[in-house]
C-alpha cells in the first residue's frame, strides 16, 4: 500500500486529498503520479472505479503550479479530451476539489448548452480546458480556442472515444497540438485501434496496467435471470420493490427503451428517471443530481452513462438489455462496488441475448450464476444457454420490418385491384388498334398481375421496369406494344405502389 505522502506531491495537494478522506493511493495512482511528475508520457490501462481521474489530476495541478506562466486569452496550457458531457463535468469537479488550495483555473466545455459562457471563460484565460470533441472543434473553428500553447494533453477513455465514433475528431485535435508536450492516454481496454492511436500520439511512453484487460471487479456479486422479453418490465418492477436496491442504475440498449422503462417504473410507484443522448443537458444534470441526492431509486441509462457516472453508494446495476459488446458489460457493472465497497449486478437474458451472454462469460473468463427462483423464469431460454449448440443471434435492425413488407407484397388481398397487364398479352397481334379501346374504358377487374420480375425489383430501385410482353409479331416488324392510357414518357409505364385493399 502506497501513501499519498510518499508520491512527491506538494503540501496543498496533500491537504486537499486528506480533506477528502484519502490517505492511501490506488495502484493506478501509485504507478502514474511519479511518472507524470517526472514529465513522462504514460499509457494507463485501468478499469472504471480505480481512481485514474485523480491519477492525472493531481500531477497536472502540481506541474502547472510549479511552472507558473502568464495565461493568454483563448490559450489554455492543459487539455483533457473526454467522450461524454457527464465525464467532462466530473473531471472538472475533480480539478476543483483537489486544486482548492491552488490558483489554477479550469474550464469545462461540452455540447447541449449555449456556448457563450464557455467562450467568455476561455477568453478570460484558463490553465486547464476539459472538453468533449464536438464542442471543442466548434469553438476552434470559430477561433475561440487556440491550442498552440498546450503543455499537457490527456486523452481519457480512449476506447470509448473510438466506440462513439470520435476517432476523426480526436485526430483533428491532435494535429494542431504542439509536438513538444506531455501526453497521457487512459483506456479501460486496449483494442487494436487504441494501440494504433497510442503509437501515433505517445513518445517513449511508460505503460501502466493495474488489472488484466476486460476482467470484472471481484467484489461484485453477479447473477443472470433468464426471462421472456415481454416479462422484463414486470420483473424489473418486482426486483426494485426490494429495499436493498436503494440506488440502482438500469442499463437499456436504446434511448426510447430507456424512456419506456422509466415511465413503467414511475407508474409502478418507483421513483425513476432516464438519462441518454436525446435528453437536454439540463435534464441530464437534474436527473444525476436527483439520483445522487437519493431522490431517485433508479436511474435508467444507455451506454453513454456507462463510464460517465461517478456516484458513490450505487448498490446495484441491472442490465435490462445485455450489451452486444462484452467490454461494455464490464464498464456497466463497474458503476457499483466502487471505493472498496461491495455491489451487485443483475442481468436479464431473453432468447436473442443468449449469444451476448456467452460472449460476456468468455470475455470475463467465468460463468455468471443463474437465478431460477424468480416468478418469470424462462426455462427454454435457460436450456438454450446450457446447450452446446450455437445460440440464435439477434436479427439486424429493421430486418423484421423489411421482411414484413416483402410478405405483404407477396400476399396481396384477394379483393385488391391488381395492376392491368399490357393488352398485348390478351389480344391477337394482328389487331393492335382494337386493343386500345378497352384500355381507355378502364382496367379489367380480372387481369393477371404483371410479370414476376417487377415484383422482385428492390423497392428502392427507381429504374423503369422492363416491358412485360410485346406483340407477337412486333419483334419482326419493329412495332411496339401500346402504352397504357395516361402514362407519360414513352412505352415504359411509371411504377406505382400497390393500392391498399
Amino acid at each position: 500500500m502506497t501513501e499519498f505522502s510518499g508520491l512527491g506531491l506538494i503540501e496543498p495537494l496533500l491537504r486537499a486529498v486528506a480533506e477528502e478522506g484519502y490517505s492511501t493511493a490506488t495502484p493506478i495512482q501509485a504507478g502514474a503520479i511519479p511518472l507524470l511528475l517526472a514529465g513522462r508520457d504514460v499509457l494507463g490501462l485501468a478499469q472504471t472505479g480505480t481512481g485514474k481521474t485523480a491519477a492525472f489530476t493531481l500531477p497536472m495541478l502540481q506541474r502547472l503550479f510549479q511552472n507558473k506562466k502568464r495565461v493568454a486569452a483563448k490559450s489554455p496550457r492543459a487539455l483533457i479530451l473526454t467522450p461524454t458531457r457527464e465525464l467532462a463535468l466530473q473531471i472538472g469537479d475533480s480539478f476543483t476539489t483537489y486544486g482548492r488550495h491552488l490558483p489554477i483555473r479550469r474550464t469545462v466545455i461540452h455540447g447541449g448548452v449555449g456556448q457563450s459562457p464557455q467562450v467568455a471563460a476561455i477568453a478570460r484565460g484558463t490553465e486547464v480546458l476539459i472538453a468533449t470533441p464536438g464542442r471543442l472543434l466548434d469553438l476552434m473553428a470559430q477561433n475561440h480556442v487556440n491550442l498552440g500553447g498546450i503543455e499537457l494533453f490527456v486523452l481519457d477513455e480512449a476506447d470509448r472515444m473510438l466506440d462513439m465514433g470520435f476517432i476523426r475528431d480526436v485526430r483533428k485535435v491532435v494535429a494542431v497540438l504542439p509536438k513538444e508536450r506531455q501526453t497521457l492516454l487512459f483506456s479501460a481496454t486496449m483494442p487494436d485501434a487504441v494501440v494504433d492511436l497510442a503509437n501515433s500520439i505517445l513518445t517513449d511512453a511508460e505503460r501502466i496496467e493495474v488489472t488484466p484487460q476486460s476482467t470484472t471487479v471481484e467484489r461484485i456479486n453477479q447473477r443472470v435471470l433468464f426471462v421472456e422479453r415481454s416479462d422484463k418490465r414486470r420483473l424489473l418492477a418486482d426486483l426494485l420493490e426490494d429495499s436493498a436496491m436503494a440506488r440502482t442504475i438500469v442499463f437499456a440498449r436504446t434511448k426510447h427503451g430507456a424512456d419506456r422503462i422509466a415511465d413503467h417504473l414511475k407508474k409502478a410507484g418507483i421513483a425513476a428517471d432516464a438519462i441518454h443522448g436525446d435528453k437536454s443537458q439540463s435534464a441530464r444534470v437534474r436527473a444525476l443530481e436527483s439520483f445522487r441526492a437519493g431522490e431517485l431509486r433508479a436511474l435508467v441509462a444507455t451506454d453513454i452513462a456507462a463510464r460517465g457516472i461517478d456516484i458513490d453508494g450505487i448498490s446495484h446495476v441491472i442490465n435490462f438489455d445485455l450489451p452486444n459488446e462484452p467490454e461494455s458489460y464490464v464498464h456497466r457493472i463497474g458503476r457499483t462496488a466502487r471505493a472498496g465497497t461491495d455491489g451487485s449486478a443483475v442481468s436479464f437474458c431473453d432468447h436473442e441475448e443468449v449469444g451476448y451472454l456467452k460472449d460476456i462469460e468468455k470475455t470475463i473468463r467465468q460463468p455468471i450464476p443463474s437465478d431460477t427462483t424468480h416468478p418469470y423464469h424462462a426455462v427454454d431460454v435457460a436450456q438454450i444457454h446450457a446447450s452446446s449448440k450455437p445460440p440464435p443471434r439477434p436479427k439486424a435492425p429493421g430486418s423484421n420490418r423489411n421482411q414484413n413488407n416483402r410478405n405483404q407484397q407477396q400476399a396481396r388481398p384477394a379483393n385488391a385491384a391488381p395492376k392491368a397487364a399490357p393488352k398485348a398479352a390478351q389480344q391477337p397481334a394482328k389487331a393492335p388498334q382494337a386493343a386500345k379501346a378497352p384500355q381507355k374504358a378502364g382496367k379489367p377487374a380480372g387481369a393477371p398481375r404483371p410479370d414476376a420480375a417487377r415484383n422482385d425489383q428492390n423497392r428502392h430501385d427507381r429504374r423503369p421496369a422492363p416491358h412485360a410482353v410485346s406483340h407477337g409479331n412486333s419483334q419482326g416488324s419493329g412495332k411496339q406494344a401500346p402504352r397504357a392510357s395516361g402514362t407519360p414518357g414513352g412505352n415504359t409505364p411509371l411504377r406505382r405502389k400497390p393500392s391498399a385493399a
